[in-house]
């Protein structure tokens, strides 16, 4: 297909903007078998799907001398995820349609909500708009969609992910049945599929031939670094490729504001994007990065979902994403339309299995390594500064150059102009020397070599431990522990396994400590395959975390001898005795039983009540008799005395 089967004012647009060829998914809806056909269009993040959708609702919004047909009501609707998407859709739309006569509405989250309904008033026949401002819109009666021809999904995929399912199928609900519903999305869940099912009538499935290669003009890396390095990693990678433009992805606001301050701390030229700023702070954000004002955007998921910035050509992953869609969406930022971009994973020890559960789904191959060195961002900053412009460029007036040489001599210059380039970026970042993860296969067992094997005159029964006896056999020697390999504690006796080379150092005996003996053996111990022996209680010492350590022994606990006045629990209780009558207390204590279990004994044999329970706090007055166990409990007076 070639632009001759576009619309007329289209194949302009197109022809003034710079377009020479069309892209997979934009010739995909130009094929004759799709007019008039609902569409559910799978394409990869940047490859032009705002214009392949523009392209594909002209034949139902443009009469035969290509202008848009006249209406009360808008003819075309288009919903993105998004405030920055549907202001990015708005704009694209706006110079594809500009020749048409097009008036074209947003109707966005943090906008002016007058504005908006006074330019629907007009008579707005295209617009663009949020999910939860468009359904606000059409409940208060300012747009009506019954004469809506076509209805636009862009990213439908994250539509949904971002919770707007119940205000697309309030809004899809509230336009006529004959409509075409156009729905695009980088990727098709199976909660796509139903939607589609739901709201489109015997859609055509569209897949591009880009898909089954996700993202081929992007180069991904996995970068291994240590915990404490997590963000000089990031600063490293930011001097290393110094891109025009660069997003660094995380994943809560929390991080996004904390990378901000260390950013301007280092002096980054980097501004943030997140849920919490307003549109206007939002818009601005964006505007110092196409300005270039700012070469660094730090944000959250969803706060970069679908924004499209010139120039970028990095893309970092601070916090690893939760699913390997999201993670094509993140690097769907950079290598757009034909220009290549790098994304760049960090890594921690702890994240090795999630990165490669991540890269599988989303089936990608990343190439694994370090972050850049300090030492290999001063190197890419020298190559960069001899491939300078300035260097090649003459001067239409020489006068000052030759001052400059003349006063201070052509190596102090050159030194000048190398300071100069140099302070004018952050410096490196030292890094810890990360090794890259290896596959989850097990480490093979140390060879150790040719040995000799001791005997030591301690076991388990005398509480030995290898961590205890390394040092001394160690210092008696006077080896390393590179020198001995295997110690292996038994029941009342240890082996222990020295290098051929430094066996003689202990002679045929020798004291590690008083009583503490290590004897040579003529030949290697007895020792049992994938056990270490028996144990305390007769149970074999594992293989593994319980290797060369030795438990403590259990105490033995012999039965408590029942008394001789202690009868079995099944006997019969015999008559009890009454109580003892207590001393009576000086005068001024309460004498009343304790026990405020009912049925307890009292002096009197009788069982104590609960209502005998004495007042809380009560005393009796000073002087007075002492208490008797036949007193009645004291009264108690409510209110004022």
């Amino acid at each position: 297909m070639t632009q001759t089967d576009i619309a007329a004012p289209l194949a302009q647009a197109l022809a003034d903007r710079g377009y020479e060829t069309l892209t997979g998914v934009q010739q995909a809806v130009l094929n004759p078998e799709m007019v008039g056909r609902d569409l559910l269009v799978s394409a990869q993040t940047g490859s032009g799907k705002t214009v392949a959708f523009g392209i594909a609702s002209a034949a139902d919004l443009l009469d035969d001398n290509g202008l848009l047909h006249q209406a009360e009501a808008p003819l075309a609707l288009a919903i993105a995820p998004t405030r920055e998407l549907a202001l990015q859709v708005a704009a694209e739309l706006t110079w594809l349609y500009a020749a048409t006569g097009a008036k074209i509405a947003t109707c966005v989250g943090g906008m002016d909500y007058r504005n908006e309904r006074r330019a629907l008033a007009r008579g707005a026949q295209i617009v663009v708009g949020t999910p939860g401002r468009l359904r606000d819109h059409i409940e208060r009666g300012s747009l009506v969609l019954t004469d809506l021809r076509v209805a636009v999904l862009d990213e439908a995929d994250e539509m949904l992910d971002l919770g707007f399912r119940e205000d697309l199928e309030f809004i899809l609900s509230s336009a006529p049945e004959e409509r075409r519903t156009l729905m695009f999305s980088a990727t098709v869940p199976s909660d796509i599929e139903k939607l589609a099912r739901d709201f489109q009538r015997d859609a055509l499935r569209v897949t591009t031939k880009g898909e089954a290669r996700q993202h081929g003009d992007i180069a991904y890396r996995a970068l291994s670094v240590a915990v404490r390095d997590r963000e000089n990693a990031i600063f490293n990678l930011l001097r290393f490729y110094e891109a025009r433009t660069a997003i660094v992805f995380c994943k809560t606001r929390a991080n996004v504001n904390h990378l901000l301050a260390r950013m301007g701390n280092r002096g980054f030229r980097a501004v943030a994007l997140s849920g919490e700023l307003s549109q206007q702070e939002r818009t601005h954000a964006l505007q110092a990065l196409r300005d270039g004002r700012a070469s660094v955007c730090i944000a959250t998921d969803v706060a970069a979902r679908g924004i499209d910035l010139p120039g970028l050509e990095l893309v970092i992953h601070a916090d690893l994403p939760g699913s390997p869609e999201t993670l094509l969406h993140r690097s769907g930022r950079t290598g757009r339309a034909g220009a290549k971009g790098v994304s760049a994973l960090i890594v921690t020890p702890g994240e090795f299995k999630k990165a490669n559960r991540l890269l599988k789904g989303a089936k990608l191959e990343a190439e694994w390594g370090n972050a850049p060195s300090a030492d290999e961002v001063s190197a890419r900053d020298d190559v960069r500064m001899l491939d300078h412009p300035a260097l090649k460029t003459a001067l239409e007036d020489a006068s000052i150059a030759d001052k400059l040489l003349e006063q201070f001599g052509a190596q102090q210059v050159a030194a000048a102009f190398v300071q100069l380039w140099r302070d004018g970026r952050p410096s490196p970042e030292e890094l810890t020397v990360q090794a890259p993860p290896s596959e989850s296969a097990p480490r093979p067992p140390r060879e150790f070599g040719d040995s000799v094997w001791f005997t030591l005159s301690v076991g388990y029964s005398g509480r030995a431990e290898a961590r205890w006896l390394l040092p001394k056999i160690c210092e008696a020697g006077g080896i390393t522990r590179d020198a001995i390999g295997a110690i292996r504690v038994r029941e009342h006796e240890t082996f222990v396994q020295i290098a051929t080379a430094d066996a003689p150092k202990f002679g045929d005996a020798a004291e590690l400590e008083e009583g503490l003996m290590m004897l040579r053996m003529a030949g290697e111990p007895p020792l049992g395959r994938g056990t270490d022996g028996p144990r305390p209680g007769g149970k074999p010492q594992r293989a593994g975390k319980d290797r060369d350590r030795g438990p403590k022994p259990k105490k033995e606990f012999a039965p408590r001898p029942r008394p001789a006045a202690e009868k079995p629990r099944d006997e019969a209780p015999t008559e009890a005795k009454p109580a003892a009558r207590k001393k009576p207390r000086p005068a001024g204590e309460f004498t009343a039983p304790r026990s405020k279990k009912p049925g307890a004994a009292r002096p009197e044999g009788k069982p104590f009540r609960a209502k005998d329970k004495p007042a809380k706090g009560f005393k009796a007055k000073s002087g007075s008799r002492p208490a008797r166990s036949g007193d009645a409990p004291p009264r108690r007076f409510k209110g004022k005395s």
